[in-house]
């Protein structure tokens, strides 16, 4: 029988070298997460996106997330959609293969997206928003949960 040769000393410098490695790669996470939301939706301060949406947002306010009405205005700012989805990787759209095209950072800003979205409209509810959001995109029964999970640590 061999003496066990991993002393604590051992254990506690692997320990700590895997936190830190863990932190780093957070700490990269966070750098890129704050990039985005820097960058976050810029293309609708540019043409066609502005025109369009500034003739029609407050329209779009009153229309609850994926109600008939709400369904008929995305056909009517279509164009300004297109670009937008074109020029945004957190919207599902932006993917030939929809959500599975995407990446972490992709759902997380779609994530914080839709939580603003739901606070600007006045009846917005992130919970409705993400089950609607199922139907339109066919994510997962497991992605469903992990984002009604996530807006516990919002105010929503």
């Amino acid at each position: 029988m061999t003496k066990n040769t991993y002393t604590e000393q051992d254990y506690l410098r692997d320990t700590h070298a895997h936190i830190a490695n863990v932190q780093g790669h957070m700490q990269t996470f966070a750098t890129l997460l704050n990039s985005r939301s820097v960058d976050h939706d810029k293309s609708k301060l540019e043409e066609p996106e502005k025109s369009i949406l500034h003739q029609n947002t407050a329209e779009y306010k009153r229309y609850k997330f994926g109600s008939t009405e709400y369904e008929a205005h995305l056909k009517k700012v279509k164009i300004a959609l297109d670009h937008h989805y074109t020029m945004n990787s957190h919207h599902p759209q932006h993917y030939e293969n929809g959500v599975a095209g995407m990446d972490l950072l992709d759902i997380v800003e779609m994530f914080c997206d839709w939580l603003a979205a739901c606070r600007e409209h006045g009846d917005g509810d992130i919970v409705h928003s993400i089950l609607e959001n199922k139907k339109r995109f066919g994510y997962s029964d497991e992605l469903v949960q992990i984002l009604i999970n996530t807006t516990a640590h919002f105010d929503t």
